[in-house]
């Protein structure tokens, strides 16, 4: 019976990830659409965030009214932290990034953020890091593999697989564009700085979260203030950045819908979704799935944006799950591990209590 419902806890976790990534994935389209449409990229994060906020705050309030701790000025301030970190440079250095790259690129230096992640959790002792037993060296080798994967999918193109098989766009199969398409790369160096950014943002976010959760253990209120935190930062810096009113409009229900799904899928859906799993999981366990994304963006910005797949990328991600594979098995065995050490103690500590009964009645003495 045990067995059985760790199995089902297991899988809702791996759908949940999934789910997450698919998210996440359908970001990176709108996203560029929304961009090559002249959306602001301040407006943009703006409107995103009121819609996750405005989403989130009502379940939030009702859900956990009786849960949720006293809020101290401490953990308010920790909250303005993790929005800085988690929503205004996160969101921020994605888009400027975004703008001078592509999706799939984008997506691909994203795959950096399990060694980033893995390293910071490291330092701040949330992972344990064995490197004498099997289940730290899976960890580690995992990790770089991810990072090499991801590394063939941004240097290494190789021959094209799409274009002699399918139309340039699914718009194409519908009879006109859904979006339009992407540009060329306008600086590769300069994207490349901006998505580094977005990755040391997004692993902190990840990191700073599990803390947070043991003291405040209220998700969705963790989201909540989250997100209002990041609404305020970024209209402080809209206040100086983004005065033209024309930009704050929305000119066609295509500018609508990246809108609405950055908000209510890319943000309100996505960091339930991904605090709950953090919460399960760790912070090491949902950035591992980052490859995961990299094939998904690939094929959707292939198929929407008329992005072409290379051989390159097939090689890549094939290395990308080897190495989340072997980290997703480090884990398993981690916590089998630690699982029967705590049977062992619990078996042997009342045996030596039983070997030591005038031990026990000195310490029940004092």
């Amino acid at each position: 019976m045990g067995r059985e419902i760790f199995v089902s806890e297991k899988m809702k976790l791996l759908l949940a990830m999934f789910t997450l990534q698919l998210c996440y994935a359908g970001f990176h389209i709108v996203s560029r659409a929304a961009l090559n449409m002249g959306v602001s990229k301040i407006v943009f994060p703006v409107y995103r965030n009121v819609i996750a906020f405005l989403l989130v705050a009502p379940f939030a309030y009702f859900l956990e009214k009786k849960d949720r701790p006293p809020l101290t000025f401490r953990m308010l301030v920790e909250f303005f932290l993790l929005a800085l970190c988690g929503i205004t440079a996160n969101q921020g250095f994605y888009l400027v990034g975004l703008f001078y790259a592509s999706p799939t690129f984008a997506s691909a230096i994203q795959n950096s953020v399990p060694a980033i992640t893995f390293v910071m959790a490291a330092a701040l002792r949330l992972e344990q890091v064995n490197l004498r037993r099997r289940d730290g060296v899976a960890k580690v080798v995992g990790t770089i593999a991810s990072i090499g994967g991801a590394t063939i999918i941004t240097l290494y193109k190789g021959s094209p697989l799409l274009h002699h098989y399918l139309p340039r766009t699914l718009g194409d199969l519908l009879g006109g564009p859904l979006f339009v398409s992407s540009p060329d790369i306008k600086n590769w160096t300069l994207g490349c700085l901006y998505l580094l950014g977005n990755c040391f943002a997004w692993s902190a976010w990840m990191v700073l979260q599990a803390p947070i959760l043991k003291k405040y253990p209220a998700r969705l209120s963790v989201t909540a203030f989250t997100c209002f935190f990041g609404l305020i930062q970024f209209l402080v810096i809209a206040a100086f950045v983004e005065r033209d009113t024309a930009h704050w409009k929305v000119h066609s229900g295509v500018e609508l819908f990246t809108i609405l799904y950055a908000g209510l899928v890319a943000s309100g859906i996505s960091f339930c979704l991904q605090i709950w799993c953090i919460d399960r999981g760790g912070p090491l366990f949902v950035a591992v799935f980052q490859p995961v994304q990299t094939v998904l963006v690939a094929i959707m910005a292939s198929l929407i944006l008329g992005d072409q797949l290379y051989s390159g990328g097939i090689i890549g991600a094939i290395i990308i799950m080897i190495g989340l594979y072997s980290v997703l098995w480090g884990k398993s065995e981690e916590k089998r591990s630690v699982g029967d050490q705590m049977k062992r103690e619990g078996l042997t500590s009342p045996l030596l209590d039983e070997e030591n009964p005038q031990k026990d009645m000195a310490d029940s003495n004092h």
